[in-house]
C-alpha cells in the first residue's frame, strides 16, 4: 500500500482508536500472522520476487499485504493509545 494509502487508513480508523480499552490496545500489540500463514506469505513473497505468481497468487498475495497494512496501522494506533494512556 501506497504512504497515501496508509495515510487514509490511518485516518479511517481513527473512529475504532477512539473505542480502545487497555484490554483491547494490548490485545492488538500481539495479534501475529499464524506460522501457517507465515510460510504462505514467504512461499507467495519468494514466487512474486521471480516473477512466477499465477494470477490468483498475486490476488492472495495482495491480500495479505493489505491485511499486513491494516494490521500494522491499528498496532500503530494501539500503540499511541497506550502511550497516551500510561501503559506503553
Amino acid at each position: 500500500m501506497s504512504e497515501s494509502g496508509i495515510a487514509v487508513l490511518d485516518e479511517l480508523l481513527e473512529p475504532v482508536t477512539r473505542a480502545f480499552s487497555r484490554e483491547v490496545a494490548q490485545a492488538l500489540m500481539n495479534v501475529r500472522a499464524s506460522d501457517a500463514a507465515q510460510t504462505r506469505i514467504a512461499e507467495l513473497a519468494e514466487k512474486c520476487n521471480e516473477g512466477t505468481l499465477t494470477p490468483g497468487e498475486q490476488a492472495e498475495y495482495e491480500s495479505y499485504v493489505q491485511a499486513a497494512d491494516l494490521i500494522s496501522v491499528l498496532q500503530a494506533k494501539a500503540r499511541g493509545w497506550l502511550a497516551s494512556h500510561g501503559a506503553a
